[in-house]
């Protein structure tokens, strides 16, 4: 019985080449569009969630109230975690992190890799899969190093290295031991390549016993019997216990633990919690996904029982010889699952073709494992689900036919105002048009933000940390570097213009209260040039230059938004009191943009070279090519300090990633904004040519009467403008209550108007004519002697 469905199904397929060719193509690219989505939804619920312990794998969090405002942030005091093991049993490890950049050598070969330093078990912790080595030993040395199998590959050509040396920092010699395979693209330390111990850290001198030193991060693993909730009411005041007298008010510190199951999807701070975050966009997409598979299906739904007409007959016979109702369902239904698996066997070609692509959209690595039985099980399953999904109710509503009516003739096709054809067209544009709106807002506001004045002269600006031996050799480098031509100004920073380094807070000044306490500032340390060198405006005073003015190494220049949290009426000469000295301002520059182009400017204190700088950003001469200018500065950094790789970064570039998040977003949405339309338009021509075909003798007739092309046209497409328009009404409340949810994330955001809603029904009835008019202006040039003589 089942061979004979199969064969009956696959020739009505080959008698309708046309409708099958469209419901084939929308099938296999709504299942495509699917399947990529849920490969990325797969990988995001994934992310730093496949560690064996990762249900015990907590971060530690801060918690106070900053500017009167509760605030959450994620680096704690150095002492922290040894205290916790110590004094909660219910912590079974606590560990130190800190990212870290050092020059490797070996083999004469130098790199400059993204580093970790972090305690002995740190390994234990995450179960970080070693290729060789003892993860419980791997970090306990002082001289003890574990790199990744491709740091091993660029050092020594191989990844058998256990026992070998590096040589750090050219000075300190490490063992290695241990291998650790490359992380997964969904692993929140994927960028690391290698893991020093976090005594070394110490040994160099960059960590203290302060517990008010907030930047380092502190992981725990919680014995498998404790209670979250009540370890995290013993441990909430164990910073704070440690801050009386060090701070001025302690009674809103706290810590907390943050699973990580969390750490991906809901990071997002908000009033002092972890809220939602990326779990947001995830499910954004996973509700795109059901709508674009479940738009491919209508496709189909659409195409079997508008030519319901065509099968009437075939279902009448049968009913009258004997076949019984689930036979026909069972026959109709079979055909639809033949026409999925046709359409899976496409999809997945598309997939293939599109996967590296799309990783590239996401900035993710994906994969298929086609040689993973559950992969193919799952796909099995899936082209299954489309089947019954799209074939279910036109298969009980064909084989509902009444065989009486059928054969005396008298069977018509409803032709309803609400029929569930154009219920189900009115629902695909519905999406449509929402994504559409959605695309359209994104990039606006991507736009918006990207007009907006940074502040600083991004062009021609370089940044480069000052590793080895430049901080010793900075001046005659300088030198070089300004009389080479290659550059017209350099000034030595605490990091580059476009990064938000750190915060500070516990400021004071004249007529400051004990609420500006609260209020939190950007520190920037600054050298001579910083103006020149970044294009930086001066609003009022000079800027700090150390050449001239001895004092200024305690100088400070604040921003525009600076003098306004501090109620500064003339701010030059004012003394204002942070990291236990105390600064003179001498000047006052504009606002310039230093963390999201798309929220308010923060206030920012630039101090003088009290401390150390250890950037330095170059301004290159616009007058020569930038690859001659990038030559010659690499050439004179290399010659003050030959081992080390002369990286950079140009602040262009730096900027950009600022948009890069919601270019993701944009780019994704009209990916599948296009593809929806795609697939509503296969459906919506498919449509539009039974349509035609079913009106060809009225057409005639109207023809022969003296109908022009033009109202034929109108006649066969007034029905479908009707429907998007119907889409319209019903997507534009929803669309509008999205976007502005969407928007409320942004101080600096552009307003919803009319005309985004007006540019979108205007291409949305483009779109539908052009889909339509094909069919409509064909059927209205047909001779009418020929429609009429068609029977």
């Amino acid at each position: 019985m089942l061979r004979n469905y199969i064969k009956i199904a696959w020739r009505n397929l080959l008698r309708a080449k046309v409708y099958a060719f469209i419901n084939i193509s929308g099938l296999a690219i709504g299942m495509a569009a699917t399947v990529l989505i849920f490969l990325w939804v797969q990988s995001e619920f994934k992310f730093d969630r496949f560690y064996p312990k990762t249900d015990r794998i907590f971060q530690v969090y801060n918690q106070d109230k900053i500017n009167g405002e509760p605030f959450v942030w994620g680096t704690t005091p150095p002492p922290l975690a040894a205290s916790l093991k110590q004094d909660y049993p219910e912590i079974e490890e606590a560990v130190r992190y800190r990212p870290g950049q050092l020059l490797l050598s070996a083999n004469d070969k130098y790199l400059n890799p993204e580093g970790t330093f972090a305690d002995p078990g740190f390994l234990n912790i995450f179960d970080l899969p070693l290729l060789s080595g003892n993860s419980k030993s791997a970090l306990a040395g002082n001289n003890n190093i574990v790199i990744t199998q491709t740091l091993a590959r660029k050092l020594f050509g191989s990844t058998d290295v256990i026992g070998k040396t590096i040589l750090v920092e050219r000075k300190d010699n490490f063992q290695i031991t241990g291998v650790l395979a490359d992380l997964p693209a969904n692993s929140g330390f994927k960028q690391i390549e290698y893991i020093l111990p976090f005594k070394f850290y110490e040994a160099l001198g960059w960590s203290n016993d302060n517990w008010n030193n907030n930047n380092y991060y502190t992981y725990v693993l919680l014995d498998p019997k404790a209670d979250v909730s009540q370890v995290n009411e013993k441990i909430k005041y164990a910073t704070a216990t440690h801050l009386k007298g060090v701070i001025d008010d302690t009674s809103n510190r706290r810590i907390f633990l943050h699973s990580a199951n969390n750490w991906h999807l809901y990071s997002k701070e908000e009033n002092g919690k972890l809220v939602d975050g990326k779990i947001v966009t995830v499910r954004l997409f996973t509700i795109i996904a059901a709508f674009i598979l479940f738009i491919a299906c209508v496709n189909f739904v659409n195409l079997s029982t508008a030519r319901s007409e065509k099968r009437a007959k075939e279902v009448g016979i049968r009913k009258v010889a004997g076949a019984p109702r689930m036979a026909l369902v069972l026959q109709f239904i079979t055909e639809s699952v033949i026409l999925a698996f046709i359409s899976g066997i496409v999809g997945l070609m598309i997939v293939f073709a599109s996967i590296s692509e799309f990783n590239t959209l996401v900035d993710t690595q994906l994969l298929l494992n086609i040689y993973s039985p559950v992969f193919w099980l799952s796909a099995l399953g899936f082209v299954l689900f489309t089947g019954l999904l799209a074939g279910s109710y036109p298969a009980f509503f064909l084989a509902g036919f009444q065989p009486i009516k059928i054969m005396k003739g008298t069977y018509k096709p409803a032709n309803a105002v609400f029929s569930p054809r154009k219920i189900l067209v009115v629902l695909q544009f519905t999406f449509a048009i929402i994504l559409i709106v959605s695309t359209l807002v994104i990039k606006q506001q991507i736009s918006f933000g990207q007009k907006r004045e940074s502040g600083y002269d991004k062009n021609n600006l370089i940044f480069t940390y000052l590793s080895g031996d430049l901080q010793n050799h900075f001046s005659p480098l300088q030198q070089e570097l300004v009389s080479s031509g290659a550059v017209v100004a350099t000034s030595r920073s605490i990091g580059p213009i476009t990064q938000l380094n750190t915060r500070q807070w516990g400021l004071s000044w004249p007529g400051s209260t004990q609420k500006d306490k609260d209020q939190e500032f950007v520190p920037f340390g600054a050298d001579i040039d910083f103006l020149k060198t970044n294009g930086v405006k001066l609003q009022a005073g000079r800027e700090i230059d150390i050449r001239k003015y001895a004092t200024d190494s305690l100088a400070l220049m604040l921003n525009e938004s600076a003098v306004k949290a501090m109620r500064l009426a003339d701010a030059i000469g004012t003394t204002i009191k942070f990291s236990e000295k105390e600064w003179h301002v001498v000047g006052v520059v504009k606002d310039f943009i230093f963390a999201s182009p798309y929220e308010k400017i923060n206030p920012v204190v630039i101090y003088g070279p009290a401390k150390q700088l250890d950037w330095v950003g170059l301004r290159l001469n616009p007058d020569v090519n930038t690859a001659e200018n990038l030559e010659i500065v690499g050439n004179i950094f290399k010659k003050y300090n030959p081992e080390y790789p002369f990286e950079y970064t140009f602040a262009d570039e730096s900027y950009k990633l600022k948009f890069a998040e919601e270019q993701r977003t944009a780019s994704f949405t009209s990916v599948f904004t296009g593809l929806t339309i795609l697939i509503s338009c296969l459906g919506l021509f498919g449509l539009a040519a039974y349509s035609a075909q079913q009106r060809t003798k009225e057409i005639g007739v109207r023809k022969v009467l003296g109908a022009s092309v033009a109202s034929v046209v109108k006649l066969l497409s007034t029905e479908f403008i009707t429907l998007v328009l119907i889409a319209f009404v019903l997507a534009t409340p929803v669309a509008w209550y999205a976007m502005d949810k969407w928007l409320g994330d942004f101080s600096y955001r552009i307003s919803l108007s009319i005309s985004i809603f007006a540019l979108t029904l205007v291409v949305t009835i483009t779109i539908v004519m052009l889909t339509v008019s094909f069919q409509a202006v064909k059927a209205a040039l047909m001779n009418p002697v020929q429609s009429l003589k068609s029977d």
